[in-house]
């Protein structure tokens, strides 16, 4: 099992900056990915960002340029700097990660609310 601990998120206006970050514990797998989804109501919950063990990053084409993913593999830990924030980046955030091998777990965090005002 793994544990997902989110931190960061809240209100912030148009433009402004929020840092998100989630902690793993638990029976973590060397090679594995983690990063953020987010999900709107009514909608399915899409990626924002993801970063494997060994540095690789995937974005989505709409936080390209405004969100950066960073991760501490010593202690388990991934960050999203997200600059320039719009209202359509409004949305329950959730921390992600899964073992990098065929059949590989998947696990998530409990969400953070991300609220952007225009």
């Amino acid at each position: 099992q793994v544990q997902l601990v989110e931190s960061g998120g809240g209100l912030v206006q148009a433009g402004g900056s929020l840092r998100l970050s989630c902690a793993a514990s638990g029976g973590i797998f060397e090679i594995n990915a983690m990063g953020w989804y987010r999900q709107t109501p009514g909608k399915q919950r899409e990626l924002v960002a993801t970063i494997t063990s060994g540095g690789s990053t995937n974005y989505a084409d709409s936080v390209k340029g405004r969100f950066t993913i960073s991760r501490d593999n010593a202690k388990n830990k991934v960050s999203l700097q997200m600059n320039s924030l719009k209202p359509e980046d409004t949305a329950v955030y959730y921390c992600h990660y899964r073992e990098l091998w065929v059949g590989g777990a998947v696990y998530w965090g409990q969400g953070t609310q991300v609220t952007v005002s225009s």
